[in-house]
C-alpha cells in the first residue's frame, strides 16, 4: 500500500508543481485585469541614429501598443538622422498605426536632424522641448556629396540645385516624401522642402509659429496635459484623446535590439573585421590552433552581417582588402618595407572611406583608424625587423650549425676516432693526430662522420 501512494503522491506532486508554473507564466506574461482595463501610455526613447535595429525596437513598441489597445503612443527621440531604409520603415508604421503616435524631442539640447525631421512630420503630434532643434533633412548619398561648380553663379533667390541626377533623384524624392507628409498632417510644406533642398533649421519657437510642430513642452507632464482634448486624425477615423490618469508604461530595448545596435556601429563593425581578419590569418600561420580561427569566422561573420545594413563604400572594403594582403606579403617577399608602407597607406584610406562620411551617426571616429593604423605600421616594421636580424644570426639547425660547433676527443686517435659534440658522440677522422680532451675543430659533414682539425685550445 505505501508503495502504490508513493508514485501517486510524486505524480500529483509534479502535475501541480506544472500548474503552478503555467500559471505563473501565463500571469507574468498577461497583464492583470485591472490594467487591461486602466487606460495606459506607452513611453519609449530613441537616444541614437536612425539605423536597422532603432527602425525594429520602434515597430515592436507599435505592435505592442496594439496588443495592450494602448491610448497613446510618446517616443522621446534625439537623433542626428541615420539610414533612408530604416526611416521610411518606422514612417510607414506611423501612418499605418491606429494608436496615434507623439514624437518629442527631448530634453532641451536635443535635435530631430536628417531622418529625425521626417519623422517629426510624419507623427500625429510634433512636440519639442524648448532649445530643441529640427531640419537640415538634405538626403546625402554614400561617398559624399559631388564637389559644386567654381564658375557656375549662384542665385540667392532660388533653392540650391544638385550637380549630378542621381542627387537631383534623391533630392526629389525626398521633397516628394516630406509635403506627402505635411499635407497629410496640415503641416508647413514649403518649410519642409526648404529643410530638404537648403539644409535649413529651425529651433522649437520658431518651429511652433511656422506650423512645423504642434506643441512645445517643457516635460512629458506638460505635454500629456496640452494633449487633453485634442482631437487627432489617424488612419481609422478622428480621435479625442484623454491623457489624465493614463498608466505609464514603458517600453525598453531587449537583448537583441542592444545586441545589434552594437554589432552595427561603424566602429564596432570595423573592429570585427580586423579581429575576424586576422583571426585566420594567425589559424593560417598555426593550423591546429583553432581558437584564432573560430574568433575570426565569428568575428567575419558579424562584420559581414553588419556591412550588409550599413552604409558601406564597396571602393574602401577593396582598399582594406588591399592593404592587408600587401602587409601580409611584406612578411614572405624580400621587399624591405615597399609592401608593407603600401598596404598601411591602402588600409588607412580605405578605413576613411569604409562607411560614408556623411550619413549622420555613421561614421568610424578618425582616432580609432589612426590607432589601428600606427599599431599595423608598428607592426610591420618590428616584422620586417625580426627577419632582418634573422638573417645575421648563427644558422641553429642543419649541417651549417655543425660546422660553426666545435667537438671533444673521447679518445687518442691518430687517423678516426671518437668526438663528443653537442652531447651526441659521433666518429671523426682526422691528419693530425689528436690527444682526448682536445677541443677540435669541425671542417666537413660527410654522412655521419666528421671531418676534425685541432682547435683553439
Amino acid at each position: 500500500m505505501a508503495h502504490t501512494k508513493s508514485p501517486h503522491r510524486a505524480m500529483m506532486f509534479v502535475v501541480a508543481m506544472l500548474l503552478l508554473s503555467i500559471a505563473a507564466w501565463t500571469g507574468a506574461a498577461q497583464p492583470s485585469p485591472a490594467e487591461q482595463q486602466q487606460p495606459a501610455l506607452l513611453h519609449l526613447e530613441i537616444r541614437d541614429a536612425i539605423g536597422p535595429a532603432t527602425s525594429s525596437f520602434f515597430l515592436r513598441a507599435l505592435e505592442r501598443a496594439q496588443e495592450r489597445n494602448v491610448r497613446l503612443v510618446v517616443l522621446e527621440m534625439d537623433t542626428p538622422g541615420g539610414l533612408d531604409s530604416a526611416m521610411r520603415e518606422m514612417i510607414q508604421a506611423i501612418l499605418a498605426s491606429p494608436v496615434p503616435v507623439v514624437i518629442y524631442i527631448s530634453p532641451s539640447g536635443a535635435r530631430a536632424a536628417s531622418a529625425g525631421t521626417y519623422l517629426l512630420y510624419a507623427s500625429h503630434v510634433a512636440a519639442m522641448a524648448p532649445a530643441t532643434n529640427l531640419g537640415a533633412a538634405t538626403p546625402v548619398e554614400i561617398g559624399g556629396p559631388s564637389e559644386p561648380k567654381k564658375d557656375q553663379p549662384r542665385d540667392a533667390q532660388k533653392p540650391e540645385q544638385p550637380d549630378n541626377a542621381s542627387e537631383r533623384k534623391a533630392v526629389n524624392d525626398a521633397v516628394s516624401l516630406i509635403r506627402g507628409l505635411a499635407e497629410l498632417r496640415d503641416r508647413n510644406a514649403d518649410w519642409g522642402e526648404a529643410a530638404v533642398r537648403q539644409a535649413v533649421s529651425l529651433t522649437a519657437r520658431a518651429a511652433l509659429e511656422q506650423k512645423v510642430i504642434d506643441v512645445v513642452a517643457t516635460d512629458l507632464q506638460d505635454l500629456l496635459s496640452q494633449l487633453e482634448g485634442r482631437k487627432i486624425k489617424t488612419r481609422y477615423g478622428v480621435v479625442q484623446l484623454a491623457t489624465k490618469d493614463l498608466v505609464r508604461e514603458e517600453f525598453r530595448a531587449d537583448w537583441r535590439t542592444k545586441l545589434l545596435s552594437i554589432v552595427t556601429n561603424p566602429n564596432v563593425a570595423y573592429l570585427l573585421m580586423l579581429v575576424g581578419v586576422y583571426g585566420l590569418l594567425l589559424e593560417g600561420y598555426n593550423p591546429g590552433s583553432f581558437a584564432p580561427g573560430v574568433a575570426g569566422a565569428v568575428c567575419l561573420l558579424l562584420a559581414l552581417y553588419a556591412f550588409q545594413i550599413l552604409s558601406v563604400n564597396y571602393a574602401g572594403l577593396a582598399l582594406i582588402a588591399l592593404g592587408i594582403a600587401l602587409i601580409v606579403a611584406e612578411a614572405f617577399a624580400p621587399s624591405f618595407g615597399a609592401l608593407g608602407v603600401g598596404g598601411v597607406v591602402a588600409f588607412t584610406i580605405g578605413s576613411i572611406m569604409l562607411f560614408d562620411g556623411q550619413v549622420p551617426g555613421f561614421r568610424i571616429a578618425r582616432g580609432l583608424i589612426g590607432g589601428v593604423a600606427v599599431t599595423a605600421a608598428i607592426g610591420m616594421l618590428l616584422t620586417a625587423g625580426m627577419f632582418m636580424r634573422s638573417r645575421r644570426a648563427r644558422v641553429a639547425t642543419g649541417v651549417e650549425q655543425m660546422l660553426q660547433e666545435h667537438a671533444v676527443a673521447l679518445e687518442d686517435f691518430d687517423s678516426a676516432g671518437r668526438v663528443d659534440i653537442r652531447g651526441e658522440i659521433w666518429r671523426a677522422v682526422t691528419r693530425t693526430p689528436v690527444k682526448k680532451g682536445a677541443r677540435l675543430k669541425v671542417l666537413r659533414v660527410d654522412g655521419l662522420t666528421l671531418e676534425v682539425a685541432p682547435g683553439e685550445q
